[in-house]
Formats: structure tokens, C-alpha cells, sequence
């Protein structure tokens, strides 16, 4: 397990209602209502908030890893999160699909930043071992 030395940011919210609820940030700027995966209910769910914030962080860990390799980025670079969740033997479970896309940077460029990208991320370091990931380069 990773241990922080120095807490850089803290996300705060309050949930009230579950999947048929409500969620919302100490600061205000998150105000969501929430309802169930598959529902017509206004609102999101926990699966497309968590899909959200995990290809949002993979694009700042691929920015850094170009960084470190002296490669730009294009402005066009994507993720494409899926996020499922499902039932197997130990009951409710989650797995993922990133599929990253960086138009422009050669296949073999793409791939290492894609790589170094999910050694750094912190959702994906959260993630691995503990759900079935699947990332690929488009």
C-alpha cells in the first residue's frame, strides 16, 4: 500500500440518498444528482463519476510522461473511459476500459507514454490489482 508523505489536494462531498440521491462538494462546485446505472432518472452514477476522474487524471499523468520525453502532446489527446460494473462469484464488482487516444504521435511514442501514463496515475494505481483494466492506444 502507497502512503502519502505530503497531501496535495482533498476532494470533499457529501452523498445523502445513495444512487437515487444527491452529492455535493464542500466548495459548491460539485451539485449532482445521482440514480441508478441504466435508470431514466435525472442525474449520473458512481460508475460514469469514477470513469470521469480516472481518464481526466490518465490525460495529466500522459502530459507529465511526455514532459519527462520531451514529446507535445497533441491538443486533441482523448480517453474514452468504460467503467462496468457487475456480479461474479464475490458479488458486486467494477472493471475498466481506457482507450487513449493521441492523434499524430507514432504508435510505438503513444504506447510508451501510455505506459508510464499507468504506472503514474493515481486511479490506475488505485485500480490495479483490484480490478480487471484494460487499456489500449486507438
Amino acid at each position: 500500500m502507497s502512503k502519502i508523505d505530503k497531501v496535495l489536494y482533498t476532494g470533499k462531498t457529501r452523498t445523502t440518498g445513495g444512487r437515487e440521491g444527491s452529492a455535493k462538494s464542500d466548495d459548491g462546485r460539485l451539485d449532482i444528482t445521482l440514480s441508478p446505472p441504466g435508470s431514466h432518472g435525472k442525474g449520473t452514477n458512481p460508475e460514469q463519476l469514477f470513469a470521469a476522474g480516472w481518464s481526466a487524471c490518465f490525460i495529466g499523468a500522459l502530459g507529465h510522461a511526455a514532459r519527462d520525453r520531451h514529446v507535445t502532446l497533441p491538443a486533441d489527446t482523448a480517453v474514452d473511459a468504460e467503467v462496468d460494473l457487475g456480479t461474479g462469484t464475490g458479488g458486486y464488482s467494477l472493471q475498466a476500459r481506457l482507450t487513449v487516444s493521441l492523434p499524430g504521435v507514432p504508435r510505438e511514442v503513444a504506447l510508451d507514454l501510455v505506459h508510464a501514463a499507468h504506472q503514474t496515475c493515481p486511479y490506475s494505481k488505485m485500480s490495479r490489482g483490484n480490478i480487471d483494466v484494460n487499456i489500449t492506444v486507438a
